[in-house]
């Protein structure tokens, strides 16, 4: 036998009723399955909304950035991070004044080093490595406002972490989405084209040519440190914290580093970080009293505000601020 015809004669015979009844329902059955599973629905709600680049079932209330329909940032130019418990890669943005004036990191690149490790990314897995041992995490995420080009959320991500990034600049955006890709973590950072603030709608932003890692909500800010530098304005979207967050989800760390509008980012969060000491997010946040003069705020201002929320153990490490419930 071979497909229901028999081979000993010249002729073929057809197929008894029962089994050609049976493989009719067969092919009904599989019809009928693929018909369900392509059609689309109808209603609008049934739409599926978990998808590559939402790893959180909730819809937000902002889209989430699309890195398949971002133009590809060019040129591409990647590295280890050096001395990091748990390795990433860092999408290079800043190659310096080629040929003359390369970015010391690009001359470590070409001698065969890793990149240098900065800070933050050793600070973030230090704390969420004590987190983890403790048994804290139960899918907390982790937020990072200001995430540039996610020296921060890519430090987080590979230890498992899920990861909200909040940035404004488009270039940023770009480095991003090749850090997700490079890193293998699409299922774990969700990224937001956006500035985090204390209201919705829309600010001036200046972007700082050359210097994108400075752009800041405050012309002065973003030139501060950098005053014969270019600024270009354009407009972003801003939206507090507690607009993204839902009040069921556990947030283990919220990193921010805004140039000096740290104070708008903190009242954002104002339900956030008034949830109970064990709920409470351990906050890392950028205390530069320039920075924040720009921006009519002060270190004072925020150190108030974070009291009224039950945050009173602040310490300095350099200039970040880490607070956290006593």
């Amino acid at each position: 036998m071979a497909n229901g015809w028999r081979r000993e004669s010249r002729h073929p015979k057809l197929l008894s009723p029962k089994p050609l009844l049976l493989l009719l329902l067969s092919l009904t059955l599989l019809l009928l399955f693929l018909f369900l599973a392509f059609r689309s629905p109808s209603d609008p709600n049934l739409t599926p909304s978990l998808s590559l680049s939402n790893p959180f079932p909730k819809p937000y209330p902002i889209p989430q950035f699309n890195c398949f329909d971002s133009p590809q940032a060019h040129p591409v130019v990647a590295n280890l991070v050096e001395n990091v418990n748990y390795p990433f890669l860092y999408s290079l943005p800043d190659f310096g004044s080629l040929p003359d004036k390369p970015h010391k990191n690009l001359v470590r690149l070409l001698k065969g080093k890793l990149f240098r490790k900065p800070d933050i990314s050793a600070t973030i897995q230090g704390i969420l490595e004590g987190m983890k041992k403790e048994g804290g995490n139960d899918g907390g995420l982790v937020v990072d406002v200001g995430a540039n080009v996610g020296m921060a959320s890519f430090a987080a991500a590979v230890m498992g972490f899920k990861v909200l990034a909040f940035e404004p600049v488009m270039e940023n955006l770009q480095r991003l989405c090749d850090g997700i890709w490079f890193n293998r973590v699409g299922e774990l950072v969700t990224v937001f084209e956006a500035a985090a603030s204390d209201h919705v709608g829309n600010i001036t932003f200046y972007k700082l040519v050359g210097r994108l890692d400075n752009s800041a909500i405050s012309a002065t800010g973003a030139k501060l440190a950098f005053k014969s530098n270019e600024e270009v304005a354009v407009q972003v979207r801003t939206i507090p914290l507690d607009e993204v967050i839902p009040d069921s989800q556990p947030v283990l760390l919220l990193k921010i580093d805004v140039q000096g509008w740290e104070y708008h980012v903190l009242k954002g969060a104002s339900r956030l970080l008034s949830r109970k000491k064990s709920e409470a997010p351990y906050i890392i946040y950028e205390e530069d009293e320039r920075l924040l003069q720009a921006s009519n705020s002060s270190a004072k201002e925020i150190r108030d505000f974070l009291q009224t929320v039950g945050y009173h153990d602040c310490t300095q490490h350099g200039t970040d601020a880490h607070c956290t419930k006593s």
